[in-house]
């Protein structure tokens, strides 16, 4: 079932259908209910995979008796506003925030709620249509934010949020009846101590042993009992700021991106699997006992910081290919494209997945790759 409107689906993932028994479009549940049923099929389990269908998915599983999460907060598990609302009745550690329903009111809202800001959109996902709001100048200048999120869906509400200083960490849990069990902790590292609205330039799995992992995995644990996560894999994302753990999102699915790829190279832990177990009730393994890591594992997302253009060349590629360590690169884009500026993890040029016996190892490699590769963008008019 595909809940991400068809013509940016089509767009972004030309091949999603492939090897599919049978496609549903819809983000509406009487729809698919009503396409499911001219399948006659027997369905057992209902897996949400992306950030547009979580809280589809649990609605489409407690109208189909089937496992899930339930619908009294499923809402609060995919809207920002929502989620925000329902962290602050729980007593969560959560930003100052204003609802907004029109770019108009943004500069009005950041600046009552004191700069810096940050304004998203309350249903997006990879930062898109995330602004940093540093300045009045910087508030006043948002009526071209993006008129539709990530999956091509019409924006009507906005979220103008206090900005929290420190570091930003993703928390990978799977849940069995309301147990909860860590699976690792991942930093969004950044080039600097700048403020930032795109957390995504390099990451690196923290040990266990880290100063901030045990308050940051308390907290999650609050989280995830609160919007009632009680079955399947969760990516919650945080930040730890000098007064306690603050709640960025709580994702009621599997991480993405480099991180359930590093699970299977380097683990013994299937995520779809373990996934699949508990949508069908039964209890994963990796709640009986914690996941081992043969390899501590990063990545790193090699950005176009500006001015956009077209790609001439890309230095140093093949080098890290080779290098030992390196598990995996994407690269989107090819000599002669236009390269944006990078704003979302749909236009990242370069990633790289890589894996050291250690966690300063592999800081170590994630510079030397950034050190060896190269966007050569040539700008309109050179």
């Amino acid at each position: 079932m595909y809940t991400v409107a068809k013509d940016v689906i089509a767009e972004n993932w030309p091949d999603h259908a492939d090897g599919d028994d049978a496609s549903i479009y819809s983000a509406d549940a009487d729809e698919i209910l009503a396409q499911l049923d001219e399948l006659d099929v027997k369905l057992v389990g209902v897996v949400p995979a992306m950030d547009s269908a979580v809280h589809l998915a649990d609605t489409l599983a407690d109208r189909m008796s089937l496992p899930g999460n339930g619908t009294s907060k499923a809402s609060a598990r995919r809207n920002k506003a929502e989620m925000r609302r329902i962290a602050a009745e729980e007593g969560l550690r959560i930003p100052r925030f204003m609802l907004i329903d029109s770019t108009a009111g943004i500069a009005e809202a950041a600046a009552e709620i004191g700069f810096p800001a940050i304004a998203k959109h309350t249903t997006g996902a990879g930062s898109y249509g995330t602004y940093l709001l540093s300045t009045p100048k910087d508030a006043a200048q948002t009526s071209g934010m993006h008129a539709k999120n990530q999956f091509g869906w019409e924006v009507d509400q906005w979220l103008v949020e206090q900005y929290i200083r420190g570091r930003e960490l993703a928390v990978n849990c799977f849940s069995h009846n309301g147990e909860h069990r860590v699976v690792d902790i991942w930093e969004y590292r950044q080039p600097d101590d700048g403020d930032y609205d795109f957390p995504y330039w390099e990451s690196a799995k923290l040990p266990e042993d880290d100063p901030d992992w045990q308050a940051a995995a308390d907290y999650v644990f609050q989280a995830l009992t609160a919007f009632e996560v009680r079955l399947g894999p969760s990516h919650t994302e945080v930040k730890v700021a000098p007064d306690g753990v603050y709640l960025m999102e709580v994702g009621a699915r599997l991480p993405g991106g480099p991180m359930t790829d590093q699970w299977l190279a380097h683990t013994d832990l299937n995520p779809f699997e373990q996934a699949l177990d508990c949508y069908l009730g039964i209890r994963p393994v990796c709640l009986q006992a914690p996941v081992r890591f043969r390899q501590a594992c990063g990545a790193s997302a090699i950005r176009n910081d500006g001015p956009a253009g077209i790609l001439k060349e890309v230095r140093g590629l093949d080098e890290v290919r080779n290098m030992p360590g390196v598990d995996k690169v994407l690269s989107i884009y090819e000599p002669g494209d236009y390269v944006p500026v990078t704003d979302n993890t749909l236009n990242i040029p370069i990633g790289v997945w890589v894996s050291a016996p250690d966690y300063s190892g592999v800081l170590e490699l994630l510079g030397r790759v950034r050190d060896t590769i190269e966007l050569v963008i040539e700008q309109a008019g050179e």
